[in-house]
């Protein structure tokens, strides 16, 4: 096992960004190789600028490293310029961490976030010197795995992958581990014993051991074709994050990344229960980390990366108990000198009010950014995000009168049931929100973000059809009109054919890895960047192969059908997002569980508990105003959950 750096070094004087390829970060880590390790390649296929802040492979870098039986470095996906210089000089993918080739690993493990990413999957595969099917993979190979929130329908990738991890990944990491250590010792003399013990750890699934049926376009049945593997695989979950205070060592880049601050998780999950929200449902139940905790991670996370910006993550970080002590305990540290700034992502309007944006404006200001994802009531009932107009202007009142002047508003179009008078409520909010800046400021600003929405696996609205690439981009242009001369307002939206793309990938079944795999080789790489991406790719894809994109994208499901994601499971039940979709037709909004009785989604089955309750009040007062309000609400979803109970769900 050696270096490639005498090969990669002369091949970075010729591309744009070298610092991407070097390593040396503060708190990067040397491995101690040793032969009986296994040794794992956390590679994330995007280029290091959007790979290096991921959280979750920073997660498992420290856990593997600090375990006596493994050792893991990284690598991300290189760009255009040295991929064509690599392959020129017949040099492989590499670690950034001692630039081994990445054929000399064990493991080579890919975190997949976004489904366009899945051609670049292929890419650095071919580029590790692997076969990129896994049934033409040796036992000399490195194992292909994958994991991360895409995977929760792995089968558009299924052939491609020895195997897939879903959910968290601390626990299992060290138990994949053993297993491979096991099959290392043993000889490695065939890739099917260690797929069929892989298979036999919860929260594993190996797509070889499983068979597909069709008939016609129709998805029939996916089943083991080997005795012992699981009908059906459930994700792993680990119920105490005060367990895993990790990682202990964040990265800090010599090089210009995104989201380049301390990062500090303070829970995992949520369950305000936004329908459209693959993230929220995914991964319930929600799991907040110890106050003192979060403290202590924050303070030696400064003290050794010398970062003066941190962001307190998860999916709702002002719904974390306490946040506002936490954040003025941040900032008014004394060993601080007023210097730190902390940043609260995935902020909630209706968790936003003056003492949280008191706090957080102490310091430099960081960009402050909401996201009401529907421009009217009746559109935020039908996708649950139960924010009324008050509740917007209110915090960006607070956020005004506490300095800021720049708003960034997120929203998404081709929502179920979605009329042109919901897309025209986006620039009405815009407008409005402008308006009320005006009162504090003399030139205030909204960046109004427009992103095409996209069924995703695992939520209610799984059974839907996706808006075409001609309407979605109809409500832009709709968009573009209602706020042309809005001085203040700047529109920005996401291309309607990238979100076409994306509808294929992200809901296809096993098929649709010969398209993904005629995009990568027909040059259709870093799919995410729209310098890269051309739709003519995908729809030559394809056609090629006899594959029709109404059938996978644009059509509405059926409750009985059988979907590509069906032996997955997330944790919750069937019948009860079935239950929430018609809930949604009906335009019935319902609160978040952790103030309200339990809805029985199933996300808290096996963990000795029947439900997870936060606190007996919302924080900020919730997203339903005034007390009445809260008691509707909470009548509401007592009424459901009975009618649930008594007819049985849906």
């Amino acid at each position: 096992m050696t270096s490639i750096w005498p090969q990669l070094e002369p091949l970075l004087a010729k591309v744009q960004k070298p610092a991407r390829y070097i390593g040396c970060e503060d708190g990067a880590i040397q491995p101690n190789w040793h032969p009986a390790s296994v040794s794992w390649l956390l590679t994330y296929p995007d280029t290091y600028e959007i790979g290096l802040p991921n959280q979750g492979l920073q997660i498992l870098y420290d856990i593997l490293n600090s375990r006596s039986d493994s050792v893991a470095e990284r690598s991300y996906a290189p760009w255009l310029d040295l991929e064509a210089e690599m392959r020129a000089a017949g040099v492989s993918l590499f670690s950034v961490d001692t630039h081994r080739g990445a054929g000399d690993f064990d493991v080579i493990g890919f975190n997949l976030s976004a489904e366009l990413n899945y051609t670049n999957l292929l890419n650095l595969i071919d580029l590790a010197g692997v076969p990129v099917r896994t049934a033409a993979r040796r036992p000399h190979h490195p194992l292909i795995a994958v994991g991360g929130h895409c995977t929760y329908n792995p089968e558009p990738v299924a052939d491609f992958v020895d195997f897939v991890v879903l959910g968290d990944g601390e626990e299992i990491a060290g138990e994949i581990t053993e297993v491979i250590g096991e099959w290392k010792r043993s000889g490695r003399e065939s890739r099917d014993e260690v797929h069929l013990a892989l298979a036999k750890l919860d929260g594993v699934y190996v797509p070889s051991l499983y068979d597909i049926t069709y008939d016609g376009p129709a998805l029939v049945a996916v089943t083991p074709n080997r005795p012992g593997v699981p009908e059906r695989v459930e994700k792993r979950t680990i119920s105490d994050l005060a367990d895993w205070p990790h990682p202990r060592r964040q990265l800090v880049p010599l090089t210009e990344v995104v989201h380049d601050r301390l990062n500090v998780e303070v829970f995992r999950g949520c369950t305000r229960g936004c329908r459209f929200c693959q993230a929220g449902m995914i991964t319930r139940p929600v799991r907040e980390r110890p106050a003192d905790q979060v403290r202590t991670m924050v303070l030696e996370g400064l003290r050794r990366t010398g970062y003066d910006e941190i962001a307190l993550t998860s999916l709702s970080s002002a719904d974390f108990s306490g946040i506002e002590s936490v954040v003025q305990g941040i900032v008014d540290d004394p060993t601080n000198c007023g210097q730190v700034s902390v940043s609260l992502p995935s902020l909630r309007v209706d968790a936003f009010g003056v003492g949280i944006a008191a706090q957080i404006q102490k310091a430099r200001r960081t960009g402050l950014t909401f996201a009401p994802e529907a421009g009217t009531w009746r559109m935020r009932q039908v996708i649950n995000k139960l924010i009324r107009e008050e509740d917007l202007y209110q915090a960006v009142d607070a956020a005004y009168s506490q300095g800021w002047r720049r708003m960034k508003l997120y929203f998404l179009t081709g929502l179920p049931t979605e009329t042109d008078e919901d897309t025209l409520g986006i620039a009405e909010l815009a407008r409005n929100v402008v308006q009320l800046g005006k009162a504090h400021h003399k030139n205030p600003s909204v960046t109004v973000s427009v992103g095409g929405f996209v069924p995703k696996p695992h939520t209610p609205f799984q059974w839907f059809g996706q808006n075409t690439a001609v309407e979605l981009q109809r409500k832009i242009n709709i968009l573009r009109d209602a706020t042309r001369r809005e001085r203040g307002v700047d529109l920005k939206w996401h291309d309607p054919k990238a979100t076409l793309a994306e509808g294929l990938a992200s809901r296809g079944d096993r098929r649709l890895g010969d398209v993904i795999e005629d995009v990568w080789r027909r040059g259709g790489t870093f799919q995410e960047w729209s310098e890269c991406f051309r739709l003519d790719r995908w729809e030559e894809a394809m056609a090629a192969h006899g594959l029709d994109i109404e059938w996978y994208v644009y059509r509405h499901r059926s409750e009985d059908e059988v979907l590509p994601w069906g032996h997955i499971s997330a944790g919750l039940h069937q019948d009860f997002l079935w239950q929430e979709w018609r809930d949604a037709l009906a335009e019935v909004g319902l609160p978040d569980c952790r103030w309200t009785p339990c809805y029985d989604c199933g996300a808290c089955t096996g963990y000795s508990i029947e439900h997870v309750v936060a606190s007996a009040v919302p924080p900020g007062g919730g997203s339903q105003g005034t007390g009445q309000d809260l008691a509707t609400a909470g009548a509401v979803s007592v009424t459901l959950l009975r009618r649930r109970e008594e007819v049985g769900a849906p």
